[in-house]
């Protein structure tokens, strides 16, 4: 299903818009590649990522769906640090590789002027499978009128 629009932000002031919103964990995410309604995103998996038996974590995934929803909303409508995650439905599927990278595909199923509706996969990098698929919504704050 397509959403109409033009991007509004690409992958560098996507990451610029991370680093000075989101400080604290932008720098474990990588805007990959930016279309029309999709984004593709990187988490960049560190030991702090990790959970005992050594694979990735199920709040790592979550994060990774859920910034890659943002950001896939943020593509096409432009800079709101104050867009909120309003529902998730998450299913792990299966173990992700241990020690690699996880990569999120998010494509926007519906962007309206209030909500974005996202579905989001989740890959460990050299898998063909999905470990994970998400279903998210963000609300979008109004716009202001001066």
């Amino acid at each position: 299903m397509a959403v109409k629009g033009k991007v509004m932000m690409q992958a560098p002031e996507l990451m610029a818009f991370m680093r000075e919103v989101f400080q604290q964990v932008a720098d474990d995410f990588n805007v990959e590649e930016v279309k029309p309604n999709e984004v593709t995103m990187r988490l960049i998996i560190t030991e702090k990522h990790l959970r005992p038996g050594g694979t990735v974590s199920g709040p790592s995934m979550f994060a990774l769906a859920d910034v890659a929803a943002y950001i896939a909303t943020l593509s096409m409508i432009g800079p709101q640090a104050l867009a909120v995650t309003t529902n998730c439905s998450l299913d792990f599927m299966r173990k992700p590789k241990a020690g690699v990278d996880l990569i999120a595909v998010a494509k926007l199923l519906k962007l309206g002027r209030q909500l974005s509706v996202s579905h989001v996969l989740v890959y460990s990098e050299g898998m063909e499978e999905p470990v994970a698929q998400a279903t998210m919504t963000y609300a979008i704050p109004p716009a202001r009128v001066p």
